[in-house]
């Protein structure tokens, strides 16, 4: 099984943004950028496969003899970043702190014998079975950023500034932004998860906070004036729907900072918050896991544990949620 498709919207200007066809794990928003002479990626997607498709659709909006000699990884999570190795000339750019998060995960080819290893009859093996395993890095490289920075990095393509901001930890220990004002639009990666009325989305995931740096992130996307938000995930945003993110991330927060302060351990605090209901269109509530132990690391100061245990906790969660004589519990008050 695979994932195929994704919608192109015309942005204006030589800008484009790739949509994945549907919500989920991995599924993440990419951009073209074209002028006369040159092309620059913003993100690519997962696996070799989707990248693929997203390289064919770029191809179709080139001028002749224009390649992609570019491609700005917003941070580095492997769903924003793997699909470089279809670019295997393009310049990588990212910011030094990103290198930090590159070590965490696995890498593709580990990623994929894991998902294909696991047994389904585990809560972790089921989850990575269901989310993961349509993607295929059995063949995929692992890639590296060929430029770091830190700070701010001012480029051009052809008449087109493009600003690159590296932002404080916050979804990784190596997130920027990418502000396009000619285009009037701004990247964000996985600072916003995005979620509409008309699009639901899911929650987000954030591997590093604390939830107040990415809640100035998204306030430094506004301080930008942009009136187009392509997020990491989820359909595009106005200037309003950023705000509206924002009072998720605070309230969040807030349940995060309570329960601590009650002495709830964090995965039972993120029962809780589920429990609460706040914000039932989105999808994928046993996420609220990893952004809510996130933050209570931020609060005690412990290290970030493996990924698997992490993502084991989560699995077990969705497993509770998915069972409908064991709702999620209700917040005690």
């Amino acid at each position: 099984m695979s994932i195929t498709g994704g919608d192109v919207v015309d942005l204006g200007r030589g800008l484009y943004a790739w949509l994945p066809p549907k919500r989920g794990w991995g599924l993440a928003n990419c951009g073209l950028l074209v002028s006369s002479r040159s092309a620059l990626w913003i993100d690519t997607p997962y696996d070799a496969v989707l990248a693929g498709q997203f390289l064919a659709e770029s191809t179709k909006r080139l001028p002749d003899g224009v390649g992609i000699d570019r491609v700005i990884v917003t941070h580095a999570n492997g769903d924003h970043f793997w699909g470089a190795g279809v670019l295997p000339d393009a310049e990588i750019i990212a910011t030094r702190e990103a290198r930090e998060h590159i070590h965490y995960e696995p890498t593709p080819k580990q990623q994929h014998a894991l998902v294909a290893a696991g047994d389904p009859a585990t809560p972790l093996g089921g989850y990575l079975a269901r989310h993961f395993g349509p993607f295929d890095w059995s063949q995929t490289e692992p890639v590296m950023p060929t430029t770091y920075f830190t700070g701010e990095l001012e480029l051009t393509l052809g008449d087109y500034p493009v600003r690159i901001s590296a932002l404080p930890s916050a979804h990784t220990t190596g997130d920027l932004m990418v502000h396009l004002p000619a285009q009037d639009a701004v990247f964000t990666g996985d600072i916003i998860f995005s979620s509409t009325p008309q699009q639901p989305g899911d929650h987000p995931v954030h591997w590093a906070g604390p939830l107040s740096n990415l809640i100035s992130a998204c306030e430094q996307v506004l301080a930008t004036g942009a009136e187009t938000v392509v997020p990491g995930h989820g359909p595009l945003l106005d200037r309003a729907g950023v705000r509206d993110h924002i009072v998720y991330l605070e309230y969040v927060r807030e349940r995060a900072h309570a329960f601590h302060t009650a002495g709830i351990p964090a995965v039972e605090a993120a029962r809780r918050v589920i429990g609460e209901g706040r914000y039932p269109e989105l999808g994928l509530p046993e996420r609220l896991v990893v952004t809510i132990g996130s933050e209570y690391r931020r609060l005690d100061g412990s290290e970030l544990p493996g990924v698997l245990q992490v993502m084991t906790e989560v699995a077990v969660v969705a497993e509770e949620l998915e069972r409908p004589h064991e709702p999620a519990r209700p917040a005690e008050q």
